[in-house]
């Protein structure tokens, strides 16, 4: 068993997909998951590596901004956004293009990885995929492998809260990421 298991902080809309989701990722394990809906949590820093999982709302209205507030706001702190691991990201097929938006910005702009897609509230399979890839990760932190890169800044330049430029299309089905060493 690790000593650490990197924790999970989410933001959920009112139908409550990702947190129902990340719940069930946590079910049976040590792993916690927190709500960015919580206020204190959203003012909180994480004590070390961890991983947000976001939903994208982007439905092709240019003026809309396909990262939640919340997420905006919890990224906003510096030492936060070093310690992001990766991103985990819920969408709906039907946003098209923008299927993913916000996960996929949010890793682009931090250089750190896309771990794991799933759509709507995700299924078993997505589930045991998630808990297998955070499993991953979870040993590679254990063993040094990413934990330098993680303590480092984001790549010079970019911002979760300025890169708003849109994703490429691919959509597939819920796919996992690689769990490899983010980047600076």
């Amino acid at each position: 068993m690790n000593a650490r298991l990197v924790p999970l902080y989410y933001y959920s809309s009112a139908s409550g997909m990702v947190r129902e989701f990340s719940e069930r990722v946590c079910a049976g394990t040590a792993r916690q998951a927190h709500d960015l809906g919580d206020r204190a949590v959203r003012r909180s820093v994480p004590d070390g590596p961890w991983v947000l999982v976001t939903p994208s709302y982007k439905t092709g209205n240019p003026d809309n901004d396909t990262i939640p507030e919340a997420v905006r706001r919890f990224l906003a702190e510096p030492v936060t956004r070093r310690r992001l691991a990766g991103v985990v990201g819920s969408g709906n097929r039907n946003f098209g293009r923008h299927y993913q938006a916000a996960a996929r910005q949010v890793a682009r702009a931090s250089g750190r990885p896309m771990l794991f897609e799933f759509e709507l509230q995700g299924t078993r399979w997505d589930v045991d995929d998630a808990q297998r890839i955070l499993a991953e990760l979870d040993d590679a932190l254990a063993a040094g492998a990413v934990a330098a890169a993680v303590g480092a800044p984001p790549n010079p330049g970019t911002s979760p809260h300025t890169d708003r430029s849109p994703s490429a299309d691919r959509s597939s089905s819920a796919r996992p990421a690689q769990a490899s060493a983010p980047r600076g």
